[in-house]
């Protein structure tokens, strides 16, 4: 017992001196760590997986990226597919969230802790409360999952499929969807669904509604609740910038890729829209193969994973908002202004050092993966860039090199999908983290730019 009691009072001692960063950090390395060793159980398996191909699902599973190494339904029965989907659910809603959906339930109280975790790894408007925010973050994945699991069943049922094939494929497209996983059942992604309608609306709804972000669901929700509530200045910008880049990245697919011009105008939309759609909500479902695609729109596809959707949602990439910050601060420095702005709103201070901390290390990341990945993988430099802002932007689109990776590649893009979904800053605050204590007062000099 003594043993038992000294072992907790060490855990604890430990868990209380981490930073939020850190417990996070150590949060979903967990998360995959357990999700590895359970695929690693050949039970689970429909025939011998290699350990570094269950590290890479375990990985893709809980940053809900979506790429894979090995096809999905050849290589796990349906318990290793039932892992798989809890993994995606736990990833996608985010760490400590339904544990404390469920302490708030019974003892209305959310310990400092908890809220601490929690503001760090959703970052609010200050119009907001956490409190508020967390059960519409369960309510509203609870929701729309079910409405997702109900259009899809009937769209697998019309394409064929029988009823308790349709049932699963709903659930597990449904929450993969949702969580902008991109994982699919088929091995050949919704390719064979190009021009059905009814799919591609309700993996639209599903990835837009999640990616959009728990921010704007909540903010909408007291919007339509109390008309005195306003919309915050994060709210709307995410949907003009959200609205503007899906528009920009549609038209510039239908008007400059040739492998639609076979295609009737309408599919052609479709495609065009759901190809844009796919890699700014970071869903990574695709219904045309992106290795057809030519260089022209392989770099917008890469610029719609770079900046991803929105904060505090189930999206990657450096989001709209700092993209927007960091617009701002260019306009504001040619200008000679020393004050930034954006639509006639001032940007704090602070906000404005977190956005260009993040552009900066998120795009030192997509390099220095490119980078390594390319030592030891001889593909066209397109097709890795393309693989490693997918994994780093936990998209889950490829050219389709993936597979063919050598065991560094893998591992590299593993890494990348990991600090992908625990987010760039967040990441490298919890491997700098310094004390305040620590902190010595440095003289300022001036720098020449």
């Amino acid at each position: 017992m003594g043993f038992i009691k000294n072992s907790r009072n060490t855990y604890i001692k430990f868990k209380l001196g981490l930073s939020p960063q850190q417990t996070l950090f150590y949060g979903f390395l967990t998360y995959i760590t357990v999700g590895f060793l359970v695929l690693s159980i050949p039970f689970l398996q429909h025939k011998p997986v290699a350990w570094i191909d269950n590290l890479f699902t375990a990985a893709s599973a809980v940053s809900t990226t979506g790429l894979l190494t090995v096809p999905l339904t050849d290589s796990y029965n349906f318990f290793g597919q039932l892992v798989i989907l809890i993994l995606i659910q736990l990833g996608g809603i985010g760490y400590l969230t339904f544990t404390t959906f469920v302490i708030l339930s019974t003892t209305r109280k959310m310990t400092h802790w908890h809220q601490k975790i929690l503001q760090t790894e959703f970052t609010l408007p200050n119009t907001l409360k956490i409190k508020d925010f967390l059960k519409s973050v369960v309510l509203f994945t609870l929701i729309m999952e079910t409405i997702g699991i109900i259009m899809y069943f009937f769209a697998f049922k019309e394409v064929g499929f029988t009823f308790w094939n349709a049932i699963w494929s709903a659930i597990f497209h449904s929450v993969s969807a949702f969580c902008t996983a991109g994982f699919s059942l088929d091995p050949n992604g919704f390719t064979a669904y190009l021009d059905n309608g009814l799919i591609n609306a309700t993996t639209s709804i599903l990835a837009i509604s999640g990616s959009l972000g728990f921010i704007v669901v909540t903010d909408l929700y007291l919007y339509l609740r109390n008309k005195d509530h306003s919309l915050s200045f994060t709210t709307k910008i995410i949907i003009y910038g959200f609205i503007c880049l899906l528009t920009l990245g549609t038209l510039l697919l239908y008007f400059t890729e040739p492998t639609l011009s076979t295609l009737e105008s309408k599919e052609r939309f479709m495609v065009s829209f759901f190809q844009s759609m796919s890699a700014m909500t970071t869903v990574g479902f695709n219904t045309i193969d992106f290795g057809l695609f030519s260089q022209a729109v392989l770099l917008i596809t890469i610029f719609l994973m770079y900046v991803g959707a929105s904060p505090s949602g189930t999206a990657g990439g450096i989001k709209i908002t700092t993209l927007t910050a960091i617009l701002a601060i260019m306009k504001s420095g040619l200008q000679g202004n020393k004050t930034v702005t954006f639509l006639r709103k001032r940007i704090p201070k602070d906000r404005l050092q977190i956005a260009t901390s993040t552009f900066i290390f998120y795009t030192l990341l997509l390099i220095l993966g490119t980078l390594l990945v390319s030592y030891t993988n001889d593909f066209k430099f397109e097709d890795i860039l393309f693989e490693v802002a997918s994994a780093l932007g936990t998209v889950g689109l490829s050219t389709g090199i993936t597979a063919d990776l050598d065991s560094f590649g893998k591992i590299i893009l593993s890494l990348l999908m990991f600090i992908g979904r625990l987010g760039a800053l967040t990441f490298g605050l919890a491997i700098w983290y310094k004390s305040k204590k620590n902190v010595k007062i440095i003289n300022e000099e001036d720098l020449a730019l």
